[in-house]
């Protein structure tokens, strides 16, 4: 067989047509560290991004080292060798949308604004997470640089409520009750379009989460507050809302199916070590492997083949 000719595992000929499918899937590159809980990272982006519909292009970061129960440090690549990681694979695939996650250094921030600035018409979806296990001089460092350079490039910035209100908002550090549209000013005054912002306080046993532009809330939505601390749920959100813009979804559509993607995988959660829980971010393949076999004769049990959570055509 010539190296040339796509083949299927029995050694035939990959039909035009089928290969024709597989070029059609969105591409979203993401930038983020490597995890070895598993819980978050690149990792967890390439599952969260496959299990959309989606391709995943992971380019890493950096290493975090910790477990279930805490963050010890964090190791980063050095900043050409990351911006070297996403040039390559940008010049061979094409990108959809741009998602970054925590990249370890102002260096690193530096070189892929540096990089996303290259492809202004790629949507850009940034995930700031709770970064208190860091230093006080290095925390400090890694956000004036994504302030003077990732949020000019960034379409739709996610994070927690009380991170957003304690960096876009210093001044209100003492507020709980910042809104939504608050925050999207301030991340307005440096390029932001949109900010999701997550875990805002609501009566009862809720948490309210809210799309916002600086002129009004475009979208909200709320679940009951589930009783586990989990490790990892932003980037998990903010992976899916990247793969659902890449598959064509709408904004709001997109943040509304992604916020019951990630309601549905910490519901489905799991505690693996003595720390936090992790979410399945494939419980939808488990529920149709349970379908399949509820519903099989006595002949010969075959592998489930599922969906994906939105129920593309991948």
């Amino acid at each position: 067989m010539s190296s040339s000719t796509p083949a299927d595992a029995s050694g035939g000929a990959i039909a035009p047509d089928l290969l024709a499918e597989y070029d059609s899937l969105p591409n979203v590159l993401s930038f983020n560290a490597g995890d070895p809980t598993g819980a978050g990272g690149s990792g967890s982006d390439a599952t969260v991004i496959a299990a959309i519909g989606a391709h995943a292009l992971p380019v890493v970061t950096g290493v975090y080292v910790r477990d279930t129960r805490e963050t010890m440090s964090h190791c980063a690549i050095d900043e050409a060798a990351v911006a070297e990681q996403a040039a390559a694979v940008a010049e061979d695939v094409p990108l959809h949308v741009i998602k970054v996650g925590f990249v370890g250094s102002a260096e690193a921030v530096s070189a892929i604004a540096a990089f996303t600035s290259d492809y202004a018409s790629v949507p850009v979806v940034a995930y700031m997470p709770d970064l208190s296990w860091w230093s006080e001089a290095e925390i400090d460092h890694y956000l004036d640089a994504c302030r003077e350079l990732l949020l000019p490039q960034t379409t739709v910035l996610v994070g927690n409520n009380a991170t957003l209100r304690h960096w876009l908002l210093p001044e209100s550090t003492t507020d709980r009750h910042a809104r939504a549209t608050d925050l999207a000013r301030a991340a307005a005054e440096r390029g932001v379009a949109f900010v999701l912002v997550t875990g805002l306080p609501l009566a009862g046993d809720r948490l309210g989460n809210v799309l916002a532009s600086p002129e009004a809330e475009l979208f909200s939505q709320s679940f009951e507050r589930i009783d586990a601390d989990f490790l990892g749920a932003g980037d998990i959100l903010s992976a899916a809302l990247a793969a659902l813009i890449a598959t064509g979804s709408e904004l709001t559509e997109a943040t509304s199916e992604a916020l019951q993607y990630l309601d549905q995988a910490l519901d489905h959660g799991f505690r693996p070590g003595m720390g936090r829980a992790l979410a399945d971010r494939l419980f939808w393949a488990a529920s149709d492997a349970d379908d399949q076999a509820d519903t099989a004769d006595d002949g010969p049990a075959l592998p489930p083949f599922p969906e994906p959570f939105n129920e593309t055509k991948h």
